[in-house]
């Protein structure tokens, strides 16, 4: 039994064939996902999508590739979305370094206001962190009282510790599969157990054996044995405690 930590499943790429990925991901031992959002105009689609399904899980937030969407306002409306609608999380938010043209101002002020919106209501934050870990460890220290995952982590062994520290979760998916990833092997090998997730980010990086596809929440048992090998442990066992963490972080129902 698996638990896809992020998912985004309400992404165009899934319109057609949706209901099928969902079926072959239950088939694979995928039993819950967890699925962020990026920016308002899909909460509606994303609430829709995890009422249909009781192993759909959303998270509410306003990732930072999306900056040009968001608008001030937006933080109201998440603020009132959250008071009201089913949440496990408030994701995805967060800082990116990486991608040219996206105002680094702008984009604290977007990610610290949804850390205090996490914090208000005691939710899990679900935090992207591209060329910016350092920048989001400081965040998470500057507002405290946070709990959450980074996903997809990609940064140092201190900066790994750093967050185990702050009690932050790392999310690891697809990339730990690939041979040149061996300062991630190394993290995952020796990173404390409690704070490891498993994820897809589905449709997006795909593992090593699937490059260049669209990545699927069903291939998340890729993942997890890879993880497993990688630590010295069965797959199994690896999943299993991997699937508390995430119902522990996000106070999933637990099932059967």
């Amino acid at each position: 039994m698996l638990i896809d930590s992020h998912c985004h499943l309400d992404a165009p790429e899934f319109d057609h064939d949706r209901d099928a990925v969902i079926t072959r991901a239950r088939a694979a031992g995928v039993v819950a996902q967890v699925i962020p959002a990026v920016a308002a105009s899909g909460w509606s689609k994303l609430g829709a999508l995890c009422t249909s399904d009781e192993g759909l899980h959303p998270a509410y937030g306003l990732h930072p590739m999306f900056l040009a969407e968001h608008r001030d306002e937006h933080l109201v409306a998440l603020r009132d979305l959250i008071a009201v609608e089913r949440a496990v999380a408030v994701g995805e938010c967060g800082l990116d370094f990486h991608v040219p043209g996206l105002d680094e101002t702008r984009q604290r002020f977007f990610f610290e206001a949804q850390l205090k919106i996490a914090r208000e209501f005691d939710l899990p934050v679900i935090v992207h962190a591209r060329k910016a870990v350092d920048a989001v460890i400081s965040a998470l220290r500057s507002i405290g009282g946070l709990r959450g995952v980074v996903h997809s982590f990609s940064g140092s062994e201190q900066q790994a510790e750093q967050l185990w520290k702050l009690g932050f979760c790392l999310g690891i998916g697809g990339p730990v599969t690939y041979d040149r990833a061996q300062r991630l092997r190394r993290i995952v090998a020796a990173m404390p157990i409690e704070f490891l997730l498993l994820e897809t980010d589905a449709p997006d990086q795909p593992d090593a054996t699937h490059r260049g596809e669209r990545n699927e929440p069903g291939r998340l048992a890729i993942v997890c044995n890879c993880v497993a090998e990688l630590r010295g442990v069965m797959p199994g066992a690896l999943a299993a405690v991997t699937s508390e963490n995430a119902k522990r972080l996000f106070a999933l129902p637990h099932r059967d």
